[in-house]
């Protein structure tokens, strides 16, 4: 089995959102994604990167003084070996969470990750590609996250909340799109409903306008 993954990234930062939002934290940025959503931030890691084997990547892991690792993309688990990734960081004593697109499979993700799964809202443009088999794989550690760019995908939002009943499944994250959405009309929607889900805003885009590797 190939142990090598294509890597857009490696880099040390805060948690910019999800449960452990500000916490000092390493990011594994994996190379490409089947998805191009309309709201893409990270456009730059569709394509090329540099070839490195798991060991590599440990190492440069343990350069920082951190428990916390997010393995990000793109989609990582477009690449064979993350699961492999994933296992070797926690077998090390990392904290490791896996933010996914929710198109693909996570059945095989090992159940000590923290799975911080998008369900795709309308505005995305690959509302489509939602796999919802994927909600029963979800336990109170992991998140799922819609990225609300207007009313149409709040509502749409709401009807996922009650229909899969995802509260009982996980975490559950509301995050505007920066520029898009007001973080204060979203805010006051979700008070106004009194939905038991958590508000976030991406911390890392207030604090460094979103520049790569922050």
């Amino acid at each position: 089995m190939d142990q090598t993954l294509r890597i857009t990234e490696i880099f040390y930062s805060l948690q910019g959102e999800a449960n452990t939002v500000g916490l000092p934290t390493v990011f594994i940025r994996l190379t490409g994604c089947p998805l191009r959503c309309n709201y893409c931030d990270t456009a730059y890691a569709f394509n090329g990167g540099e070839k490195l084997s798991i060991d590599d990547i440990l190492q440069q892991v343990g350069h920082y003084k951190t428990r916390y690792v997010t393995v990000t993309g793109g989609e990582p688990l477009a690449q064979p070996a993350c699961n492999s990734l994933m296992v070797r960081l926690l077998d090390a004593g990392y904290q490791v969470s896996l933010e996914t697109s929710g198109a693909l499979d996570v059945a095989a993700v090992d159940s000590r990750v923290s799975k911080v799964m998008d369900l795709k809202t309308p505005s995305s443009g690959e509302l489509e590609r939602n796999r919802y088999d994927n909600i029963q794989y979800l336990t109170a550690h992991d998140q799922v996250k819609f990225v609300i760019a207007d009313a149409a995908d709040y509502q749409w939002a709401k009807q996922q909340l009650e229909l899969y009943r995802l509260v009982e499944h996980c975490q559950v994250l509301f995050s505007p799109v920066m520029d898009v959405m007001s973080p204060t009309e979203l805010a006051e929607r979700i008070l106004a409903d009194q939905l038991q889900v958590r508000f976030q805003i991406q911390l890392h885009k207030f604090l460094w306008n979103d520049a790569r590797g922050k």
